[in-house]
């Protein structure tokens, strides 16, 4: 299934996008694609009815939302491609870095992104969503991992790195949790129709000129991996969001220009869609 939230920031609707380009209404199944929705699906698959029995209904002209509403926590990985490591001037690590962003950072996949006061390095960083369905914690083994995810959505770990480096205080989450610095989407699309998703090509560009372009394959830790790392230190509720890390080719490389008022990102994952943001002053 391909899951999206229609509407106003803070009024969206649930949809359900099928491949034809149609939408349907979700609004009799679920208020909202929210952690007890998704919670409810993975109990029971067939939650949602065919689109047949779904009543249609034009978006056309509507904002798109985040697809998931207000997750408990947004988790991100660091460092997790080894080209980004060296580019970064780190070497690969050797187990999961962990850093966290404020979740009110969620926004659509086509809402503008805020460039903070004070901000002079702001960069893009396209990368997998992972969206949890199943709490998880104290998982035996990467090989259950996978049952825990509901679904996967580009996401844009959108960083000032003058906060986040420089005036850290050696954490990283003042460069990560301005306004506005992950937008998501356009769709949730479940695990059963992804399949799996280390096989995913990744892609951005700014102003229409490529930067990076990758696969979830170069991977240093898998999406399973990831989601048991990350069990045995904290639980993960449904509809937590994981960003996984991006791969080389952001302006921390030095190869690019950071990111100013009036341009334009771009990220596209194989089979998730794509997003575009336009960057403002805050």
């Amino acid at each position: 299934m391909r899951l999206m939230r229609i509407g106003p920031a803070g009024r969206e609707r649930p949809v359900l996008a099928v491949p034809d380009g149609r939408h349907f209404d979700l609004s009799p199944v679920t208020d909202d694609i929210d952690g007890a929705f998704l919670a409810a699906l993975g109990e029971r698959p067939d939650l949602v009815p065919p689109p047949a029995d779904l009543t249609e209904t034009d978006i056309t002209g509507q904002r798109v939302g985040a697809p998931v509403a207000r997750p408990s926590a947004v988790l991100c990985i660091g460092q997790n491609y080894a080209a980004h490591a060296a580019e970064s001037g780190a070497e690969p690590p050797e187990r999961p870095i962990l850093f966290y962003k404020s979740p009110n950072t969620l926004v659509g996949p086509y809402d503008d992104v805020l460039i903070p006061r004070g901000g002079e390095k702001t960069d893009w960083e396209v990368e997998l969503a992972v969206v949890i369905g199943r709490r998880a914690s104290y998982l035996d083994s990467p090989d259950e991992a996978l049952a825990h995810v509901a679904g996967y959505a580009v996401s844009n770990d959108v960083s000032e790195r003058a906060f986040q480096l420089e005036e850290s205080g050696g954490q990283w989450s003042k460069g990560k949790s301005c306004a506005t610095f992950n937008p998501l989407g356009p769709v949730l699309v479940t695990s059963d129709e992804v399949g799996d998703p280390q096989g995913l090509q990744l892609r951005s560009w700014v102003n229409g000129d490529p930067r990076q372009d990758s696969v979830t394959a170069d991977m240093i830790f898998s999406v399973a991996e990831i989601v048991h790392h990350l069990s045995q230190y904290l639980v993960l509720e449904p509809g937590d969001v994981i960003n996984t890390g991006t791969p080389q080719g952001v302006a921390l490389s030095g190869r690019f220009p950071y990111l100013g008022p009036g341009d334009v990102m771009e990220m596209d994952i194989a089979g998730l869609g794509r997003q575009r943001s336009v960057c403002r002053p805050a």
